[in-house]
């Protein structure tokens, strides 16, 4: 696991072809999301090299994104994936070096008695996780998916607590709302300082000091949950601020 920026990554990964796989797991659609994953994706290619070595070094780099939202609202697909491209003709430019795909698990509405390729069956996987106690039997003869399992099991994640997951984006958008209320909550906290106070600008400075103690607290909530980006995004705070709660 590593930061770009101030995204964090899930996995990075690279193929036995030397590829490099930055795969990414988002639960809400941040403002801006769109244009992250792609800063992220050139910043895996971009910083590949040290100084002096030759563009042909470079490996290509795949993103894979996979969302708990509906990424592209005029698409029923489940998976896209983004190449370069001439723009009218559509002929793939020569050594592109970067590809971004796409898995949205909303759009994803197959049955275990539906799945038909190996993809479906991790897709299935993937979204249906959080309620498997064991590996469907469908799905035995996937090694790899048995391992995922067991680690998941290995993290010490019981099924009610993989459950939990789901419940991410409402704690997320319910946290949203909490930092509104903190928010009214900061402003008559800081009225009050101002009065105590009474300096001139003492109603401002209280306002201010309320507000930014309500966000930090909603911050540090959270640390565990989202990135400093949108964490900083949710409220209002500086990544600065941000990273130095983690550093706390």
């Amino acid at each position: 696991m590593q930061y770009l920026k101030d995204s964090f990554l899930d996995v990075q990964a690279k193929l036995a072809g030397g590829q490099i796989v930055i795969i990414e797991m988002q639960v809400l659609n941040v403002e801006s999301f769109a244009k992250r994953v792609v800063y992220n994706t050139a910043k895996a290619y971009s910083t590949q090299l040290i100084r002096g070595e030759g563009y042909f070094n470079l490996k290509p780099v795949i993103a894979l994104t996979i969302t708990d939202f509906e990424m592209f609202d005029d698409d029923q697909e489940v998976i896209s994936h983004f190449v370069f491209k001439e723009k009218k003709r559509l002929f793939e430019y020569p050594d592109p070096g970067m590809e971004m795909i796409f898995i949205e698990l909303p759009k994803f509405n197959k049955q275990l008695d539906e799945l038909e390729t190996l993809t479906d069956k991790w897709v299935y996987f993937m979204k249906n996780a959080p309620c498997l106690e064991v590996v469907p039997s469908t799905m035995e003869n996937v090694s790899e998916i048995q391992q995922a399992f067991a680690i998941a099991n290995e993290a010490n994640l019981n099924a009610e607590e993989l459950a939990d997951l789901e419940n991410r984006e409402r704690y997320i958008l319910d946290q949203q709302g909490i930092f509104v209320q903190g928010i009214k909550e900061g402003v008559a906290q800081g009225q009050e300082q101002a009065r105590e106070k009474g300096r001139k600008k003492g109603r401002e400075e209280g306002i201010a000091l309320g507000m930014r103690e309500k966000a930090l607290e909603i911050a540090r909530q959270l640390l565990n949950v989202l990135d400093n980006q949108t964490i900083s995004q949710t409220t209002g705070l500086s990544v600065e601020d941000i990273q130095n709660l983690r550093e706390e």
